[in-house]
Protein backbone atom coordinates (compact mmCIF):
# COMPACT_ATOMS: atom_id res chain seq x y z
CA UNK A 1 0.00 0.00 0.00
CA UNK A 2 1.50 3.77 -0.79
CA UNK A 3 0.76 6.65 0.54
CA UNK A 4 -1.45 9.42 -0.47
CA UNK A 5 1.40 11.67 -1.24
CA UNK A 6 3.67 8.81 -2.83
CA UNK A 7 5.10 10.53 -6.11
CA UNK A 8 4.11 14.00 -4.87
CA UNK A 9 6.36 17.29 -4.07
CA UNK A 10 5.42 18.11 -0.50
CA UNK A 11 6.98 21.13 -1.01
CA UNK A 12 5.06 22.23 -3.84
CA UNK A 13 2.24 20.54 -2.24
CA UNK A 14 1.77 20.73 1.96
CA UNK A 15 -1.70 20.38 1.53
CA UNK A 16 -1.10 16.63 0.46
CA UNK A 17 1.17 16.21 3.76
CA UNK A 18 -0.58 13.64 6.53
CA UNK A 19 1.28 14.16 9.77
CA UNK A 20 0.19 10.40 11.02
CA UNK A 21 1.46 8.54 13.83
CA UNK A 22 5.34 8.23 14.90
CA UNK A 23 7.61 8.17 12.45
CA UNK A 24 5.21 6.90 10.03
CA UNK A 25 5.73 8.19 5.69
CA UNK A 26 9.11 9.33 6.69
CA UNK A 27 10.22 7.05 3.67
CA UNK A 28 7.60 8.40 1.27
CA UNK A 29 8.05 12.10 1.62
CA UNK A 30 9.99 13.54 -1.02
CA UNK A 31 11.64 16.06 -1.13
CA UNK A 32 12.57 16.17 2.47
CA UNK A 33 13.34 12.06 2.46
CA UNK A 34 16.00 13.08 -0.28
CA UNK A 35 17.32 15.73 2.34
CA UNK A 36 17.51 14.11 5.05
CA UNK A 37 18.17 10.38 4.71
CA UNK A 38 21.55 10.62 3.32
CA UNK A 39 22.22 12.44 6.97
CA UNK A 40 20.49 9.41 9.02
CA UNK A 41 23.33 7.72 11.09
CA UNK A 42 23.14 5.95 13.86
CA UNK A 43 26.64 3.34 14.17
CA UNK A 44 27.64 4.88 17.36
CA UNK A 45 27.49 7.72 19.48
CA UNK A 46 30.07 9.97 17.59
CA UNK A 47 27.74 9.03 14.08
CA UNK A 48 24.41 10.02 16.04
CA UNK A 49 25.83 13.41 17.16
CA UNK A 50 26.80 13.91 14.14
CA UNK A 51 23.66 12.67 12.36
CA UNK A 52 21.15 14.34 15.05
CA UNK A 53 23.16 17.42 14.72
CA UNK A 54 22.95 17.91 11.11
CA UNK A 55 19.05 16.67 10.84
CA UNK A 56 17.97 19.00 13.54
CA UNK A 57 19.65 21.89 11.43
CA UNK A 58 17.56 20.61 8.79
CA UNK A 59 14.76 21.50 10.90
CA UNK A 60 15.81 24.97 12.03
CA UNK A 61 16.45 25.87 8.26
CA UNK A 62 12.69 24.51 7.81
CA UNK A 63 11.56 26.42 10.54
CA UNK A 64 13.37 30.25 8.84
CA UNK A 65 11.15 29.19 5.43
CA UNK A 66 7.90 28.26 7.69
CA UNK A 67 7.88 25.45 6.08
CA UNK A 68 6.09 22.98 8.59
CA UNK A 69 6.24 19.50 6.41
CA UNK A 70 10.13 19.82 6.02
CA UNK A 71 10.08 19.97 10.03
CA UNK A 72 7.65 17.14 10.62
CA UNK A 73 9.50 15.43 8.63
CA UNK A 74 13.18 16.08 10.35
CA UNK A 75 11.72 15.51 13.80
CA UNK A 76 10.41 11.76 12.07
CA UNK A 77 14.14 11.49 11.37
CA UNK A 78 15.47 12.18 15.00
CA UNK A 79 12.64 9.96 16.26
CA UNK A 80 13.50 7.07 14.12
CA UNK A 81 17.32 7.28 15.39
CA UNK A 82 16.23 7.33 18.88
CA UNK A 83 14.07 4.24 18.05
CA UNK A 84 16.63 2.72 16.11
CA UNK A 85 19.34 3.24 18.36
CA UNK A 86 17.48 1.94 21.24
CA UNK A 87 16.19 -1.13 19.18
CA UNK A 88 20.02 -2.07 18.48
CA UNK A 89 20.68 -1.51 22.06
CA UNK A 90 18.34 -3.97 23.32
CA UNK A 91 18.71 -6.28 20.54
CA UNK A 92 21.79 -8.18 18.98
CA UNK A 93 21.63 -6.73 15.09
CA UNK A 94 18.64 -4.87 15.84
CA UNK A 95 16.81 -7.97 15.66
CA UNK A 96 13.66 -8.03 17.91
CA UNK A 97 14.24 -12.20 18.26
CA UNK A 98 17.91 -11.69 19.90
CA UNK A 99 17.17 -9.60 23.07
CA UNK A 100 20.75 -9.02 25.00
CA UNK A 101 20.85 -9.40 28.61
CA UNK A 102 22.51 -5.74 29.41
CA UNK A 103 21.89 -2.70 26.65
CA UNK A 104 24.99 -2.18 24.45
CA UNK A 105 26.13 1.27 26.20
CA UNK A 106 27.23 2.37 22.90
CA UNK A 107 24.01 2.23 21.09
CA UNK A 108 22.55 3.56 24.31
CA UNK A 109 24.48 6.79 24.12
CA UNK A 110 23.14 7.04 20.44
CA UNK A 111 19.63 6.85 21.17
CA UNK A 112 19.88 9.25 24.38
CA UNK A 113 21.99 11.75 21.31
CA UNK A 114 18.72 11.08 19.32
CA UNK A 115 16.49 11.63 22.24
CA UNK A 116 17.31 15.12 23.12
CA UNK A 117 17.11 16.33 19.73
CA UNK A 118 13.62 14.75 18.84
CA UNK A 119 12.60 16.36 22.00
CA UNK A 120 13.98 20.01 21.11
CA UNK A 121 12.28 19.61 17.57
CA UNK A 122 8.97 17.96 19.11
CA UNK A 123 8.29 20.70 21.79
CA UNK A 124 9.24 23.83 19.80
CA UNK A 125 6.43 26.34 20.13
CA UNK A 126 6.75 27.19 16.26
CA UNK A 127 6.65 23.77 15.35
CA UNK A 128 3.44 22.92 17.48
CA UNK A 129 1.49 25.96 16.23
CA UNK A 130 2.36 25.24 12.44
CA UNK A 131 1.16 22.03 13.25
CA UNK A 132 -1.94 23.05 14.39
CA UNK A 133 -2.47 25.08 11.65
CA UNK A 134 -1.53 22.17 9.39
CA UNK A 135 -4.01 19.78 11.03
CA UNK A 136 -6.94 22.64 10.76
CA UNK A 137 -6.66 23.18 7.21
CA UNK A 138 -5.60 19.80 6.03
CA UNK A 139 -6.77 16.86 7.99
Amino acid sequence: MGYPYDGVDLREHPEEYRIGRGEQGVFHAEPYKGELLPLWRFKDEEAARESSEAIYQKFLEYRSAGDFVGMDVARKYLQMGWTRSLRYAKHRGGNKSHPRDTPDPEKSRAADVFREKWRAAAEDEEYLSLKEEHRRRNE
